[in-house]
């Protein structure tokens, strides 16, 4: 049986809708994300934060759930503790994409039974919602933060660049343009629909 966890990494959000406080926003944005994987069959979840977002780690965690407390908040931390916990599969999501489908966290594990390394795009500019890759991390694998790594950047370190897989993208919320993309007929996301008055 292959142990895997996915992990809600808790990276920073510069944008808030007009009348959201920042704080607030973020927090909404993260707890759907956690909520979802907490409902994952599976994998188990996971958040990982750096010391000074631990509080909020706290408040948004189901019973019982892993916090994994990193350095930086890239993915490479995230990784070497899910590796030290003992899991075999790994995944990291940026905790700012409130209605991703459990499907397409899925998708990005699958390609894992034959690739290193697969990633999910977060949508134009807002570079991976997702990396996940089976533990330990290739020692190829450079470190970065979700926001500015993509596809191909790490092919770049990869033995062959097929060694990287890209899975479904999906988008996360980093501005006006994301959220005018939010389909009020999906499911889930309930913390940021109800800061959104809906």
């Amino acid at each position: 049986m292959v142990r895997r966890v996915v992990a809600a990494l808790l990276v920073p959000v510069e944008w808030s809708p007009p009348g959201v406080g920042l704080l607030a926003w973020r927090a909404a944005l993260a707890e759907d994300v956690v909520d979802l994987l907490a409902r994952l069959a599976q994998a188990e979840a996971a958040i990982a934060a750096t010391p000074e977002d631990r509080k909020l780690a706290e408040e948004i965690a189901w019973p019982g759930m892993r916090i994994y407390e990193v350095p930086t908040a890239t993915y490479l931390p995230v990784l070497a503790a899910a590796a030290a916990d003992g899991f075999d599969q790994a995944a990291v999501i940026a905790a700012d994409a409130p209605d991703v489908p459990g499907m397409i966290l899925g998708k990005l594990l699958r390609p894992l039974e034959n690739k290193a390394v697969a990633v999910a795009a977060g949508g134009p500019g807002n570079g991976l919602l997702g990396l996940a890759t089976s533990l330990p991390a290739p020692p190829w694998l450079i470190d970065h933060d979700l926001d500015g790594a993509s596809a191909a950047l790490l092919r770049r370190t990869a033995p062959q660049p097929g060694d990287v897989s890209s899975a479904p993208e999906w988008r996360r919320l980093r501005g006006p343009a994301e959220l005018a993309s939010l389909d009020p007929a999906l499911e889930g996301w309930e913390n940021t629909r109800a800061l959104l008055g809906g």
